[in-house]
C-alpha cells in the first residue's frame, strides 16, 4: 500500500511517494493550468516507473493521498477570484483601503498600494451597530439589507463576505445576514467573519473574511475536479488538503475553509526540514529553503517547533493583502529558476520578480521563452546536463539558454557566463535577504543555524549562500526536487481554534480567560470527535497567547503550558515567558508593565502515521562520474566532477568542484567546499568555525 503527496507548483507538479518499508519515490511534471489532474498524473506515473508498477496499479494501491496547489495563492495575488461583495457596518466601508494605515518604508514618499482586496464599489453597508460588550446599539435593518443583496445580485456578485464591528462579542447580526444571503441569493457561498476568525482589529478580521469567500467558488470548483479525476482514475482512499496551518485537513473541510489553502504547499516544507534534521541527530534552530520556479520561500523552526505568524502577507507588507489567520511563517520572493533577468533604465542587471513559469518557461525549454532566466544562467554555467534534466525525461537547449543570455551580456560589456554568473548572484543576493528577514528579526543568528534546502532549483546556489552567511551546515534531502510534497508525508491533520478575549495582569479575571479556553476547547473536542468517526486516535493540542506590554500597538505570541488553560490562574509563568520573549526578540523587558492578552488560539493535531526515512543507493559496482567543464564565478572554467547522485554509497566525500545529479535536482558544489553523503540519504556540507562535530 501507498501514500502520496503532492506539490503543484507555477511551474512543476511535485509528488512524493512512500510504500510500507518507508522508502521514497519522487515524480516530477510541468504543472498544467489548463487542468491540474494532466500535470498530477504525470507525475504519479514518473514516481510509479521508479518502483516499477503502472500509475494505474499505484493509484488503485494508495491509501491516502495528500494534495497541495499553489492555485489560491496565485489566484489571490493576481486577483483571479470570484467578483466579491463585502457587507460591512454603516462608517466602515473604507477598512480594506485604509489596511493598518501605514507603509513598509517611512521613507517612502509615493508607495506603490494595492487596490482593496474588495473593490470600494462592491462594498456595502450595513445598518446596524454592536458594541464592546456584545450589546446591541443599532437593530439590524433587514429591509434596508433585502435590498441591499438585492442590488448584489444585480450586479453579478459571486461570493459574499460579511464582517461588522464587534461581531466577535456577538455574532447575531453576522449570522442573521447569512440566514438572508441563503434567502435573497440562494446559492452563492459566503463566509462570516465571526466563525472565520473571530479576532480583535476589524482589518486582519475582514481581510480574511474577504479572501476566503472570494476563494470558495473557485477552490470549491478547483477541488472538485481534482477528487472527481482522481476517483476516475481508481483512487478509493482518503483525500487530504495541505493546509497554511502546518497540517493537513480533511478536503470537504477546506471546501468550506478555502483559506486555508493560501501558502499552503510552503507550509508543509518545515515538517520534511524536522524530519530531516532529526535523522541526522541535529537539535540546532534550522532554516527551510525551498527554491521553486516562481518563488523562494523561507520558514523557520526554533526549538523544535514551527514559527507561525497572523502577519502573512501575500505582497507588499502593510500596502498589499493581509490574510490575518495563524500559518506557518514564510517570506517569499521572487527568485526561483524560472525568474527572468532583466536590465533596468538606470542600466543594472535585475532578477525577478517576474517569472517564466511552465508556460512557456525558460529558454532552454524550447517551449517559446526567449527572455533570460535562472536556470537559463546554470544550464550556460555548465551546471545543468540538458540531456540529464530530469533525469534525462526533458531535454534542454543550451544554446537557447546562452541566446537568451546573450543580448544582457551585450548591454553589460561581459561574457555570456560572466553575466550567467552575475544573475545566479544576484538571485542569492534576493535570497539571502529572504533569510536575514526571517531569522535575525526573529532573534536567531543563521551562523548558529543548520539550512535545509529544498527544491528543484535549491541546489544551484544553497551551497554558496550558506558559505557567505557562515551558516553551520547545510542539508540536501535526497528529496530536495520536492520538499513540499516530502514535507506533506509527515503531516499531521492540523486546525487553530482562535478568539480574541481582552485581558490584563493587573486585573485578571481568571475565570472570565478560563471560560473563554474552555470555549475553544469545546470546539477543539468536537473537531475531534468527528475525526475519532474516521479513525484517527492520536491528538495532541498546543495553546498559544498574542500579548503585549500596556499601551504597546504590537503583539507577541508565546505558547504557554496546556494545563496553563485548567484555571488560567499562573500569571507567573505568563510574565516570565512573556519578558524573556520581548527581551529575545527585541532586546528589552519590562517586568513591572502590566502584561495585555489579546487572542488566543488552541492548535489542535490529529497524528497520521509517519513513515521512516528509508533510502535505497542503486547497486553499481561505483559511484558513476565523469569530468565536465563548468563555470564558477571568481574561478573562471574549471574541470569539475559530475557525480550520478542515485550510485553514490552513504558516505561518499564529495569535494568542490563538483556537481550531484539527482533525478529531480541538481547540487553544485564550489571549489574549496566538502562534504558527504549520510546513512540517512541526505548530503551534508558544513561551514563557518561553529560548524558541530
Amino acid at each position: 500500500m501507498y501514500r502520496i503527496s503532492v506539490d503543484t507548483g507555477g511551474t512543476f507538479t511535485d509528488v512524493v511517494v512512500t510504500d510500507q518499508a518507508g522508502r521514497f519515490f519522487i515524480g516530477k511534471a510541468l504543472t498544467t493550468p489548463e487542468r491540474s489532474f494532466t500535470g498530477l498524473s504525470a507525475a504519479i506515473a514518473n514516481a510509479a516507473s521508479y518502483i516499477g508498477i503502472s500509475f494505474e496499479a499505484l493509484i488503485a494501491q494508495t491509501t491516502l493521498l495528500v494534495y497541495g496547489t499553489t492555485r489560491a495563492t496565485n489566484a489571490i495575488v493576481e486577483r483571479k477570484t470570484a467578483k466579491t461583495g463585502l457587507l460591512v457596518t454603516e462608517g466602515f466601508t473604507d477598512t480594506l483601503i485604509y489596511r493598518f494605515g501605514g507603509k513598509y518604508n517611512s521613507a517612502s514618499i509615493t508607495p506603490k498600494v494595492l487596490p482593496p482586496y474588495v473593490p470600494r464599489h462592491l462594498t456595502f453597508a450595513v445598518k446596524e451597530r454592536v458594541n464592546a460588550e456584545g450589546g446591541i446599539e443599532t437593530p439590524l435593518d433587514e429591509a434596508a439589507l433585502r435590498a441591499t443583496l438585492g442590488q448584489m445580485r444585480a450586479k453579478g456578485i459571486e461570493a459574499v463576505a460579511v464582517s461588522l464591528i464587534w461581531s466577535i462579542a456577538n455574532p447575531a447580526h453576522e449570522r442573521r445576514i447569512g440566514a438572508l444571503i441563503e434567502e435573497v441569493m440562494p446559492g452563492v457561498p459566503y463566509t462570516l467573519s465571526s466563525d472565520l476568525n473571530p479576532i480583535i482589529r476589524e482589518f486582519p478580521r475582514t481581510s480574511s473574511a474577504a479572501i476566503d469567500s472570494s476563494l470558495k467558488p473557485l477552490m470549491q470548483t478547483h477541488l472538485a475536479d481534482v477528487r472527481t479525476d482522481l476517483i476516475a482514475a481508481g483512487f478509493t482512499g482518503e483525500l487530504l488538503v495541505s493546509a497554511s496551518s502546518g497540517g493537513v485537513m480533511h478536503i470537504d473541510d477546506m471546501v468550506a475553509k478555502p483559506i486555508y489553502m493560501a501558502k499552503s504547499g510552503p507550509a508543509m516544507a518545515p515538517l520534511a526540514g524536522i524530519a530531516y534534521t532529526q535523522a541526522e541527530g541535529i537539535d540546532d534552530d534550522v532554516i527551510i529553503v525551498d527554491t521553486g520556479g516562481t518563488t523562494f520561500d523561507v520558514s523557520l523552526i526554533r526549538n523544535g517547533t514551527v514559527k507561525f505568524t497572523r502577519n502573512t502577507w501575500l505582497d507588499t507588507p502593510l500596502l498589499g493583502t493581509l490574510l490575518g489567520m495563524a500559518t506557518v511563517d514564510i517570506r517569499s520572493v521572487g527568485a526561483g529558476g524560472g525568474s527572468i533577468a532583466w536590465i533596468d533604465k538606470g542600466g543594472l542587471l535585475r532578477v525577478g520578480p517576474e517569472s517564466a513559469g511552465s508556460v512557456p518557461g525558460p529558454a532552454c525549454y524550447g517551449r517559446g521563452g526567449t527572455r533570460p532566466t535562472v536556470t537559463d544562467s546554470a544550464v550556460a554555467l555548465g551546471y545543468i546536463d540538458p540531456e540529464r534534466f530530469l533525469g534525462g525525461r526533458m531535454k534542454l537547449d543550451r544554446a537557447a539558454a546562452e541566446a537568451a543570455i546573450l543580448p544582457l551580456a551585450e548591454t553589460l560589456g561581459r561574457s555570456v557566463a560572466e553575466t550567467a554568473a552575475a544573475i545566479l548572484r544576484l538571485a542569492s543576493e534576493t535570497m539571502i535577504k529572504a533569510i536575514e528577514d526571517i531569522t535575525i528579526n526573529d532573534g536567531v543568528l543563521p551562523s548558529e543555524s543548520v539550512v535545509v534546502a529544498g527544491g528543484g532549483a535549491a541546489g544551484l546556489n544553497i551551497l554558496s549562500i550558506a558559505r557567505s552567511m557562515d551558516c553551520k551546515s547545510v542539508i540536501i534531502p535526497k528529496a530536495a526536487g520536492a520538499i513540499s510534497a516530502s514535507g506533506s508525508q509527515f503531516s499531521d491533520v492540523a486546525i487553530d481554534y482562535s478568539g480574541s478575549h481582552y485581558g490584563i495582569t493587573t486585573m485578571h479575571d481568571a475565570g472570565a480567560v478560563k471560560a473563554h479556553l474552555d470555549g475553544l476547547s469545546a470546539r477543539a473536542a468536537r473537531f475531534e470527535d468527528e475525526l475519532r468517526d474516521r479513525g484517527f486516535t492520536a491528538f495532541s493540542r498546543q495553546l498559544y497567547v498574542e500579548a503585549r506590554y500596556e499601551r504597546q500597538q504590537f503583539e507577541i505570541e508565546l505558547e504557554l503550558p496546556l494545563d496553563w488553560a485548567d484555571s488560567a490562574e499562573d500569571l507567573a509563568t505568563l510574565r516570565a515567558r512573556f519578558d524573556a520573549q520581548s527581551q529575545r526578540l527585541y532586546g528589552f523587558e519590562r517586568p513591572e508593565t502590566p502584561i495585555e492578552m489579546i487572542t488566543w488560539r488552541l492548535h489542535v493535531v490529529a497524528h497520521l502515521p509517519r513513515p521512516a526515512l528509508n533510502w535505497t543507493a542503486t547497486e553499481a559496482p561505483e559511484a558513476l562520474s565523469r569530468k565536465v567543464q563548468a563555470f564558477f564565478d571568481g574561478h573562471g572554467a574549471v574541470e569539475t566532477t559530475v557525480y550520478d547522485g542515485p550510485t553514490l554509497p552513504f558516505g561518499a566525500e564529495i569535494a568542490g568542484p563538483a556537481i550531484i545529479e539527482e533525478p529531480t535536482t541538481t547540487i553544485v558544489v564550489d571549489p574549496g567546499m566538502t562534504g558527504h553523503l549520510s546513512d540517512a540519504g541526505n548530503y551534508v556540507f558544513k561551514f563557518g568555525a561553529k560548524a558541530y562535530a
